[in-house]
Formats: C-alpha cells, structure tokens, sequence
C-alpha cells in the first residue's frame, strides 16, 4: 500500500453563513444524547465496510445534497496551491480528496487515507472514472497512526470523520504532526445548531426521521445510521473542538457553522 504513494518523497450556496467563532456566543447547548458511544476501531470500521456500496447514495439523499455544497466550500476556503500534497484523512469513498484533486486541476498530489478497505475500493473506483492518472491515491490506514514523516502536508482535511475517530485528540495530535509549518488544517463535521427553532427541527429529524429511513434504505447498515445521531452529539463541537485544536498545536483556529450550523468548518494553521 506504502508503494503506491508514487513520487512524493519519503511517504509511504446554500446560505451566506457568518464565522461564529466569537467568543460571545452563547455556550454549547446540550448534545443530542449523553449515553457513550462505542467508537472502537474494528466497530467502526465495520460499520462502514457493511454500507461501503451504499454510502454515497444515503449521504446525497439523507442530507438532499447539501453535503457537496460543504465540500465545494471547503475547497474555496482552503484551496490548494501548487506546491506540496495534501491529505484527506478518513476520506471514505474519496468524495473531499476528489474535489482537491478537481481544484487543483490534478496539479496537486492528493492522498485519501482511511481504515475502511470496502469504502476505498470504491473511492478508487471513482478516482478511475475521474482520470486522476496518480495524482490521487488511496491509502489504507488508521487516523491515528498516520504512515507519513512529519511536516510534509499543505493541507490536512477530515470531513464528517474525526469524531469516528476512538481518539479525537490524538487524531488531532496525527493531522498537526504531519501538516507542515504554516500550512492548514480543516475539519468539517456535524453540528448541532444552536438557535431555534432550527435546532428542534433538527433533532426532531435526527431522533425520529434518520433512523426510520436508514431502515427502509441501509438495509444491515442500518447501525451506521443510527450510530451518527448519537456520534455527533458525544463530540465536541464549537469553542470545545477549537480548544483542542489549540492544544494540539494549532494557531488562528476559528470556525465557521454551514446551513445554519447543521455543519461547521473548523481551521487552524500550524
């Protein structure tokens, strides 16, 4: 797999959405659930080995698309330049990975790593049809225990993956390590809105809707879908995720919530 890295030296508009990282905000509402969720490395992974080959289509129907307007705005917010790879940690089925690699106009070396052989193999799949011709390349292996030297990255993304992470802080340890100085880190994740009545709708469909149409479309991969409700409202979000990006070493770290808060891309710079 390390073989496959190619010539990368030593490596193995939905809503105008204001940046709500001002501390005056009021404090994080409470989470969705408050029972612990079991986000052990091999349950996790073969979760997401189970709905590999309906992943894609579950995510464009459940979020009506809006999850590709998020990616496109990542992408415009932290965009690649010409010098030096970047990395999309839990890249899944490579849907982030393959906007960089668009965005770049396949100038850039792109890496997708994730723990979830089945999710890859459809990620590469679509990386062929997309002609990346080696800029892009799918590695497996863990967030946690990245096979790459220090310093080496750009840009280090994570969409909708670090809170399925067993560790978050030492996901987050892994993506400053290997983000080299001055570059960028971006995490984009579920939120739970703060405001209502946006937040009742919210977890009106997240506690009543998302299970029932995870059974009638996941099939056996029903546990994933109701696995994400209860994930998203254990991990820190807002001023609790920026602080532990602080503590891991980042700078400027701020934060700004999509689709009124539905979603929130965190930055930090090394």
């Amino acid at each position: 797999m390390l073989g496959a890295m190619g010539s990368l030296p030593a490596l193995a508009d939905a809503s105008h959405d204001a940046d709500d990282s001002r501390a005056d905000k009021p404090p994080m509402p409470p989470s969705i659930t408050t029972m612990p969720v079991d986000k052990s490395t091999d349950r996790v992974r073969g979760m997401f080995d189970r709905i590999a080959g309906r992943y894609d289509l579950l995510n464009h129907l459940l979020s009506m698309n809006v999850d590709r307007y998020w990616r496109r705005r990542t992408v415009r917010m932290v965009p690649p330049v010409a010098d030096g790879p970047v990395l999309d940690l839990c890249t899944g089925t490579g849907d982030l990975a393959l906007a960089y690699y668009r965005a770049s106009g396949g100038n850039t070396p792109i890496i997708g790593v994730d723990f979830s052989r089945e999710m890859l193999a459809i990620g590469r799949k679509k990386s062929q049809r997309a002609g990346s011709n080696g800029q892009l390349k799918l590695v497996e292996a863990d967030a946690q225990q990245l096979p790459f030297p220090d310093d080496v990255f750009q840009i280090v993304t994570v969409a909708s993956g670090l809170r399925n992470v067993a560790d978050t802080d030492r996901g987050l340890r892994e993506m400053v390590r290997v983000c080299r100085p001055g570059g960028k880190v971006a995490i984009l994740e579920f939120t739970t809105p703060r405001r209502q009545p946006i937040r009742g709708l919210y977890l009106w469909y997240f506690r009543h809707i998302l299970p029932r149409l995870a059974r009638l479309l996941a099939g056996k991969g029903e546990d994933a879908y109701n696995y994400l409700p209860a994930s998203v409202g254990e991990f820190p979000a807002y001023e609790q995720l920026t602080e532990r990006m602080r503590a891991a070493g980042l700078t400027e770290v701020r934060f700004h919530p999509f689709t009124l808060g539905v979603a929130t891309l965190y930055l930090g710079t090394k």
